[in-house]
């Protein structure tokens, strides 16, 4: 019996604290599983959890019909969540414009948004997304192919803090867009245009110091645009792994101007020359990764240059290079001096004889078959909120 009253006055007690209180209990539970068990525990307690929820995922399930019902229940959801910073809606292809409505409910504090694969949104939604969430500072847009510049400005001037923005297949970006960012969002560091053949890199022009991290694989940038990519001279990393060219002429010597660059992927750029490989390896003089693979336009002279430039390069990677020879692999064995990996598979003109003199000569080179598609920081580490 007395127990029992323990209980009941126990039990009473709980009812009457605060949501300011249960707010922070609630804030020092760590394990997800306990948060939702505490949602769990009545209609106030559920209340008090949404309100203290930071962040918000909606899991693709590959099933139309199911996702459709997704998007749907996605304005009652946001819109019990009011203090939410981080929300992804990636995969749910089947979002409208609506659903973005309840995104105002977070207003303020919304500080990352993606909408990856969200090809139901259009320029609308994301001009709602600009007036309602000025603050945000991660947004992912990767695949929304009904996006075009007119939403791209709309997001450039109504959320100046953008720091890291994926347009990765948006093909309705062009270069129109890209210079509404840099010219509305001055603090951007990370950008992704993989898949913009659009975008010919005039629309950097003058972009700010504070870009360091640009993927802009299977682009059309023009030799001008390449300059202008690298005009605001803050570039660590770059990406223009299968550059194409509406001419078909070597514009990359104009990476030569990338003074602080570190690491470059020009994997698969069959326009490159010898010309340009001396450019950039006298130009850039903290490179320390390279990805030379299958660029069948460096000759000995390009190797040379890497040899007599490269002093900081600590990996390369030249697998399927046609025109790489023994006598460049000397050249790179005798130059080079803080080179640690040198991936190389694939090389008709390399025999084993070769790949073992060079072992000798430098033991402290780890020679590696293996061929890396992407290298640098992975893009998930770059665009999660800090």
């Amino acid at each position: 019996m007395e127990r029992e009253t323990m209980d009941v006055s126990l039990e009473n007690c709980i009812c009457y604290l605060s949501d300011d209180c249960l707010l922070s209990v609630f804030n020092k539970l760590e394990s997800e599983l306990d948060r939702d068990a505490f949602g769990l525990t009545c209609r106030n307690w559920f209340k008090v959890r949404n309100i203290g929820r930071k962040s918000l995922t909606f899991h693709c399930s590959f099933n139309p019909t199911l996702d459709k019902e997704h998007a749907n229940c996605i304005p009652k959801i946001l819109s019990r969540s009011p203090c939410l910073e981080r929300i992804s809606l990636a995969g749910i292809a089947e979002s409208p414009d609506s659903a973005l409505n309840a995104l105002t409910m977070s207003g303020s504090s919304l500080r990352s948004l993606s909408l990856y694969c969200c090809s139901g949104i259009t320029d609308d939604g994301l001009a709602q997304v600009a007036i309602g969430c000025p603050n945000l500072v991660v947004v992912e847009l990767q695949s929304c192919f009904n996006i075009t510049d007119v939403g791209l400005e709309s997001l450039s001037k109504g959320c100046h803090a953008l720091k890291s923005l994926n347009l990765g297949s948006c093909i309705g970006i062009s270069d129109r867009g890209v210079s509404a960012v840099f010219s509305n969002c001055s603090n951007i560091c990370t950008l992704i245009i993989t898949g913009c053949r659009h975008v010919s890199g005039v629309g950097f022009r003058g972009c700010s110091s504070m870009l360091r991290y640009l993927e802009a694989e299977s682009c059309m940038l023009s030799t001008d645009g390449l300059l202008d990519v690298v005009s605001g001279g803050g570039l660590e990393y770059l990406n223009l792994h299968k550059l194409g060219s509406s001419t078909g002429l070597d514009g990359l010597g104009s990476l030569a101007f990338a003074k602080s660059l570190r690491i470059l992927n020009l994997r698969m750029c069959r326009y490159l020359t010898d010309d340009s490989v001396a450019a950039i390896a006298s130009g850039c003089p903290f490179l320390e990764e390279w990805n030379l693979s299958v660029c069948h336009g460096v000759h000995l002279p390009g190797w040379s240059a890497i040899r007599l430039y490269c002093n900081k390069l600590r990996v390369l990677h030249v697998n399927r290079c046609r025109n790489i020879c023994e006598q460049s692999l000397l050249l790179l064995c005798n130059g080079c001096p803080r080179l640690e990996v040198l991936h190389i598979n694939g090389c008709i003109k390399i025999t084993h004889s070769g790949l073992a003199l060079f072992t000798v000569s430098r033991p402290d080179v780890n020679l590696r078959m293996d061929e890396v598609l992407s290298i640098g920081p992975s893009i998930e580490n770059l665009f999660r909120m800090q």
